[in-house]
């Protein structure tokens, strides 16, 4: 009996857990989206009430009508999707070669390979941005991209290269033996087992690239082409009154996308998490 109420009490203490992290950790969201609602007057009341007293969706109307923020989006989404590509076409036979190959220093670059997520974006922006302006390449669409796939494209080789780890190698004799080359394995055999993790490493790719602010804020200069990131915070600069609802329904808007690509791929997450091997 006493190890069941022991048992039945560490239950309880770590749902009681969960529950106050997920409040922490949403309860800012919650708070902008109540923002967003709100009308001007509102935004200055003593003690703020937490929730609006008549929901303004007019607000997003508002930010849609009067602000760029379809052209901010349009400009996050190309640069997302073409980063997840050119990662993916980079990262997967990169991450191949790794797991598969006795390669010499294997282990020293992978090392290094880690070790570069430990450098801040803003130690890279500075020196970009006097050699871009130096070549007269600031607001280079293909230039900014390339960063952006340098950014992610180690965790992404990293993340796949794990996953591929998890593959029994008799996946590759076996193939072999049917006929296959190093590149049918890869791309018959591996791809379609390992699509949880890839699908995975996308959401990951899409979520960092997303977000991204500093690069493009500091190697952008023309408004036309900001990602949603850096737009979304020169909202209340383009109008002439207290804009602090509108910047917080920009901010919402730019939120939902990336909170519909987890919605929709989050099994994957918890597939490439659990499995990795092969069924039968």
């Amino acid at each position: 009996m006493m190890s069941k109420s022991k048992n039945r009490g560490l239950t309880i203490a770590l749902y009681t857990s969960y529950f106050l992290i997920v409040v922490v950790f949403l309860f800012p969201l919650f708070w902008v989206a109540s923002v967003s609602l709100k009308t001007q007057t509102e935004l200055f009341e003593v003690p703020p009430s937490i929730w609006p007293s008549s929901w303004q969706f007019e607000n997003y109307l508002h930010v849609l009508q009067t602000t760029p923020v379809l052209t901010y989006l349009w400009n996050s989404l190309r640069l997302v999707v073409l980063t997840v590509l050119v990662s993916l076409c980079i990262a997967l036979p990169a991450a191949f070669a790794l797991s598969r190959f006795k390669l010499r220093g294997k282990n020293a670059f992978l090392l290094v390979i880690l070790m570069t997520q430990m450098i801040s974006a803003v130690v890279i922006s500075i020196p970009l941005y006097r050699l871009f302006a130096s070549w007269n390449l600031l607001n280079n669409f293909l230039l900014i991209l390339a960063i952006y796939v340098a950014v992610v494209l180690p965790i992404a080789t990293w993340f796949m290269k794990n996953y591929f780890d998890t593959l029994p190698e008799q996946m590759d004799e076996a193939a072999i033996i049917d006929g296959c080359n190093r590149w049918q394995l890869l791309t018959k055999i591996l791809l379609p087992v390992a699509r949880p993790g890839i699908i995975s490493v996308v959401i990951l790719v899409a979520v960092q690239s997303w977000s991204q602010f500093v690069i493009p804020f500091i190697l952008i200069d023309d408004a036309a082409l900001y990602p949603v990131s850096v737009g979304v915070v020169n909202l209340q600069s383009t109008q002439a009154q207290i804009t602090t609802h509108y910047l917080a329904a920009g901010s919402i808007m730019s939120i939902v996308p990336v909170i519909i690509l987890f919605l929709l791929l989050q099994k994957y997450i918890v597939g490439a998490l659990t499995s990795g091997a092969v069924k039968g």
